[in-house]
Order: C-alpha cells, then structure tokens, then sequence
C-alpha cells in the first residue's frame, strides 16, 4: 500500500484498524518507524516500543483485556500534519484489563464481562504518509465506571484485592506483557520471513 498518496483520514481510520486487528502489514505500511506514543505509560514496557511495532504491542494489550475491541469514528479534523480523531471505544471485558505504572503492575481488573463504550479524542501526528506520533484525552472515569471500578462496587472492589493478593494480578500482568512484547516482535519475524 503507497501511503505516501494517503489521505490523512485515511491512516488515522488505519491506526484503529491496526489496534482492533493487529494486523503487521497495516502497521508496517501506516506507522513510522520513528512512532512515538505519548500514552504508553500506562501499558506494558512493549507498548512504549517506536515505530509499528508499539502500535502491534498496545493493539495486543487492549484486544486481551477486551474482545469485540472496535473504535468507531465519531469526527475528525486535520490540518497539514496533524489528525484529531473523536471516537468511541468499545468491547466486552472478558480478559483482566491490566495498567502500569513506570512498567509495573498498577492495577489489574479481573474480568467482569461487561460492555465498555466511551469517548476518546486523539492527536496524531503525520509526515511523509505515515503516523508518526500519538496523544489521547480519554473518558477513563466513564469506562471504569462502566466496569464496576469507580466508584468500586463491592464485589469487584473484593475480587481486585483477591487477585493482589493472590497473586493473579501479578501473574495476569506478566502474561499481558509477555503478549504485548510478542505482537511488538510479530512484525519483525514478518519481514525476515519475507526476506
């Protein structure tokens, strides 16, 4: 794919394309190697990787934690080398839906099967055809809202000091980051295969 012609609408639509699949070839065609995302703090080490491999890492961080992930566009404004994209995030949570903090566990919600749907803005950040940088203000209080966190409902207030203190919490954030790294290698096994 030339995304050298691409339309600015286009390749920020691909960005959450690459996010609800993690599909490599989208990445390596949309996403600069010089990627960087402002966001990654909250997520596994391997989100915060540059270029489309960090872009594979988050997809494969949020897609554990939620299936059915898709990001609806709602509106998008650009000017020559800037995207603002509103939309919706949402999906089911049926994995636990772990966050960071300076690359550890921060916290970890155990799944509880309900539906997320809540508004983002993001900033993206374009130069010769690709993505080169990301930023978002997100509805976070919304979704943890959505998923019984805040303000905590008593049973997932329990079933969140259980998994501390059983250690789940613990071993769901190794697994998590052991997937996120996988995707970010994912699409450097793609290319030596081609090669």
């Amino acid at each position: 794919m030339d995304t050298m012609g691409m339309d600015p609408t286009d390749l920020a639509h691909g960005l959450f394309r690459i996010l609800e699949t993690g599909d490599p070839a989208l990445a390596a065609d949309m996403v600069g190697e010089d990627f960087h995302n402002r966001e990654a703090a909250v997520a596994p080490p391997a989100c915060a990787t540059a270029g489309p491999a960090g872009v594979l890492a988050s997809g494969a961080w949020m897609r554990s934690a939620f299936s059915d992930l898709r990001f609806p566009v709602l509106g998008i404004a650009q000017n020559d080398d800037q995207v603002w994209v509103r939309l919706r995030m949402q999906g089911r949570h049926t994995g636990p839906f772990v966050r960071f903090r300076d690359g550890a566990l921060d916290q970890a919600i155990p799944p509880t099967r309900r539906e997320i749907d809540f508004e983002q803005i993001h900033a993206l950040t374009l130069r010769d055809g690709k993505v080169v940088a990301h930023e978002a203000v997100r509805d976070d209080i919304t979704m943890l809202g959505q998923l019984g966190v805040f303000p905590p409902s008593p049973a997932i207030a329990l079933r969140m000091l259980a998994w501390r203190v059983t250690a789940r919490a613990a071993r769901a954030a190794d697994h998590v980051t052991a997937q996120a790294a996988e995707a970010a290698t994912l699409l450097q096994n793609k290319m030596e295969e081609s090669h």
